[in-house]
C-alpha cells in the first residue's frame, strides 16, 4: 500500500512510481528499454487503485474506531448501515494493495540480497519501527480509541517481532520481500499453494492470530501473486472493458452476498476465494476509472503519495477522536441527524488532509528520515 521513492531501475508499467519501493534517484531509461505501449495507462489504473484503497483504509478505521464508538441517539440505523458497508470492501481493499505491491515488486527481488535487504527489508522495518514508536506515544494520549496499542515495554517488544501493530503493512512488506527473494529460483506452485492455504488457515482461525497476524496470513498470497503473475495482471487490465466490469461487479456483489446469507466467512478457502474475486473486480474496476481523467487523476495523485497518509493518519485520527467523541455524542437529535451520514466523509477527508498537512510541514522542517531510511545516498519519500 505504499509507497516510497527514488529508484534504481526503469519501471516496466510506465511513469507510475512503484508501490513498494525504497528506490534511489531516476536513472535515466536507456533506449534500449522503452516504455510499453500503453505504459502510462496501466500506471494510472494502478495509482488510482491504490488511491481508493488508501480511502477505504482511512473510511473503515474513522467507522470503526471513532464513528461507531460516538453515543447517536437517533433511533435510526444509519451507524449500523456505515459499518455493514464498511465490510464489504474488507476482501478488497488489502488483498488489492498487496497485489498491486507484489506486482511492481517483481523486478526488485531479483536484485543481489544487500541489494533488496537494504532498500526493502531494512527500508520497511526502519519506517515501521519508528512509526510504531510514535503512534505508541500519541496513542497513549488518547485511551478511549479502540486500536490495538502497546501499554508496556513487552507489549512494545511483542509489536516490534511478532505481533505487528496497525503499522502491520509496512511489517508485512519487509516480510514478504524475504520470502520473494529467498524463493525466486523456486517454481511457483510450490510457493503460491503454501501461501494460498496459510491465508486459508488463517481465514477459517485454525491459527492463532493476535493483534494483525491474521493479515500478515492472508495477504502473502496475493503479494506472490502480483509478483509472479505481473504480465497476466497487465494483460488483463489491457483488455478490461464495460462488459467485464459489469461480470465481476456482479460475481463480486454475488460472492459477498452468499458468504454473508450462508454465515461462510471463516468455512475453509472461502475468505480468500472471494478476496481473488475482489481483486480481480478492483483492477477492472481501476482500469475503467482510468479512462475517466476526472476522477482518475486526483486518485492517481493520491495513490502516489500513500505513505504518509498510511503512517499518520491513525494517530490524526486518535487526537480528532478525543477531542470529537463528547461534544457528538452530546449533541440533541436533530443536530446529529444532521450529520450522522455524511460525518464519515467529512472526518475521512479531515484525516488524509491533516495527515499530507504534516507529511508537508515534517519535510521542510528537514524530517524526510521519518519517511526513509537514511543513508549514503538520500532516498526522497513521497508516499
Amino acid at each position: 500500500m505504499i509507497q516510497l521513492l527514488s529508484r534504481t531501475e526503469p519501471r516496466t508499467v510506465g511513469p507510475s512510481p512503484d508501490a513498494t519501493r525504497v528506490r534511489f534517484r531516476h536513472r535515466p531509461r536507456t533506449r534500449s528499454t522503452p516504455p510499453p505501449a500503453n505504459g502510462s495507462e496501466r500506471a494510472r489504473w494502478a495509482d488510482a487503485a491504490k488511491g481508493v484503497c488508501i480511502i477505504l483504509v482511512v473510511l473503515w478505521h474513522v467507522v470503526v474506531k471513532d464513528y461507531l464508538q460516538i453515543d447517536w441517539h437517533l433511533g435510526l440505523p444509519v451507524p449500523g448501515l456505515w459499518g455493514t458497508l464498511g465490510e464489504q470492501f474488507l476482501p478488497l481493499r488489502m488483498p488489492l494493495f498487496f497485489t498491486i505491491s507484489g506486482v511492481f515488486a517483481a523486478n526488485a527481488v531479483q536484485r543481489p540480497w544487500r541489494v533488496v535487504a537494504r532498500s526493502r527489508i531494512a527500508g520497511f522495518l526502519y519506517l515501521y519501527g519508528v512509526w510504531l514508536l510514535i503512534h505508541t506515544v500519541v496513542l497513549a494520549a488518547a485511551p478511549e480509541l479502540p486500536t490495538d496499542r502497546a501499554t508496556s515495554a513487552l507489549d512494545l517488544l511483542a509489536q516490534l517481532t511478532i505481533t505487528p501493530s496497525n503499522l502491520w503493512y509496512l511489517y508485512a512488506l519487509a516480510l514478504y520481500f524475504t520470502i520473494a527473494r529467498a524463493t525466486r529460483r523456486v517454481p511457483r506452485a510450490l510457493v503460491l499453494v503454501p501461501a494460498a492455504a496459510l491465508s486459508a488457515v488463517a481465514a477459517a482461525g485454525l491459527l492463532d492470530t493476535p493483534g494483525n497476524r491474521a493479515g500478515l496470513y492472508q495477504n502473502l498470497v496475493f503479494f506472490l501473486a502480483g509478483r509472479y503473475l505481473r504480465t497476466q495482471i497487465h494483460q488483463w487490465a489491457a483488455t478490461a472493458d464495460r462488459r467485464r466490469l459489469l461480470l465481476t461487479s456482479a460475481a463480486y456483489v454475488l460472492a459477498l452476498t452468499a458468504m454473508a446469507v450462508t454465515g461462510a466467512q471463516q468455512w475453509f478457502g472461502v475468505w480468500p476465494a472471494v478476496s481473488a474475486l475482489a481483486v480481480i473486480f478492483g483492477i477492472t474496476a481501476a482500469v475503467q476509472l482510468a479512462r475517466r481523467s476526472a476522477l482518475s487523476e486526483p486518485l492517481a495523485r493520491l495513490g502516489r503519495i500513500t505513505l504518509p497518509i498510511y503512517v499518520v493518519h491513525m494517530p490524526v485520527l486518535a487526537l480528532l477522536h478525543r477531542l470529537l467523541l463528547v461534544p457528538v455524542s452530546g449533541l440533541g437529535r436533530s443536530a446529529q441527524g444532521l450529520i450522522v451520514l455524511g460525518y464519515p466523509i467529512v472526518l475521512t477527508c479531515l484525516v488524509i488532509g491533516l495527515s499530507l498537512a504534516i507529511h508537508r510541514g515534517l519535510l521542510a522542517v528537514r524530517a524526510g528520515w521519518l519517511f526513509a531510511l537514511p543513508g549514503p545516498r538520500r532516498l526522497e519519500a513521497t508516499g
